[in-house]
């Protein structure tokens, strides 16, 4: 299930950075899922990127086609017509035990996201989703386990020790990785892109979410509340408020 408002995947000639395996080869993705269209249009994401897909439809057949794929990662449902999404994976680390998972799942509850880590899966996504989620999970997943890297490196923003890889969608800060929500990875994107400039409310509004202005501004304040929660908890605070003007991102002192 996608996203009615999905956005349709970049290909390499739009301005992504092709990502590959150590080698040079394409990267190799399984998708399992037993809505065949879905797995389909999953699949011609994946491609888009360069990438050497396979799909199944059910849990012995992945496992059949990991052990002849070998893949690097694998796009797994939880549920599956013969088995869940579990069983699958501890079947495919036996097969290939460093092989990046992400789950898919109709699911939101806690538990079910717990179990997914529990049983070894990297990360997860919740139906409905986009495809440009997909791909970005995926080619985090990807990078952070070393099992590919990327042509023509794009840029990274740096301000003091918080670092921004906009193409991976990956933050850090002191080498220690901060978890963003789409619209918190906006804003901070936005902030990053101006340091030591004082935004205003109305261009953030504008930026992140293309709102006027008009009394929208407990959003901006929600969100940065957010922000500095997950890059300033228990670190020097990077992200200030200038009263009566807005806010401003700058590196600690002395960094």
């Amino acid at each position: 299930m996608l996203e009615d408002n999905m956005n349709t995947p970049r290909s390499r000639g739009n301005g992504r950075p092709a990502l590959t395996r150590p080698d040079g080869t394409p990267v190799r993705v399984l998708v399992v899922d037993d809505d065949p269209d879905l797995a389909e249009v999953l699949s011609g994401a994946l491609r888009y990127e360069g990438w050497e897909v396979r799909t199944a439809g059910d849990g012995a057949s992945a496992v059949a086609e990991a052990r002849e794929l070998l893949p690097d990662a694998v796009v797994l449902d939880v549920m599956l017509p013969d088995t869940d999404g579990f069983h699958v994976l501890r079947d495919l680390h036996t097969v290939k035990p460093d092989v990046c998972v992400l789950f898919l799942t109709a699911r939101d509850a806690v538990e079910d996201r717990i179990a997914g880590i529990t049983a070894g899966g990297d990360d997860y996504v919740t139906k409905p989703f986009s495809l440009e989620e997909v791909v970005a999970r995926l080619r985090g997943l990807l990078r952070r386990a070393g099992m590919a890297r990327q042509q023509d490196e794009g840029p990274r923003l740096v301000v003091g020790d918080l670092v921004m890889d906009e193409e991976a969608r990956e933050v850090t800060r002191g080498g220690e990785l901060i978890e963003l929500s789409p619209t918190e990875f906006e804003l901070l994107r936005f902030l990053m892109r101006n340091p030591r400039r004082v935004l205003s409310k109305a261009q953030i509004l504008d930026r992140v979410w293309s709102y006027d202005f008009g009394g929208r501004a407990h959003v901006v304040e929600l969100y940065i509340s957010y922000l500095r929660k997950k890059v300033d908890a228990g670190r020097e605070p990077m992200i200030h408020t200038v009263r009566g003007a807005g806010y401003v991102i700058k590196p600690v002192a002395g960094r």
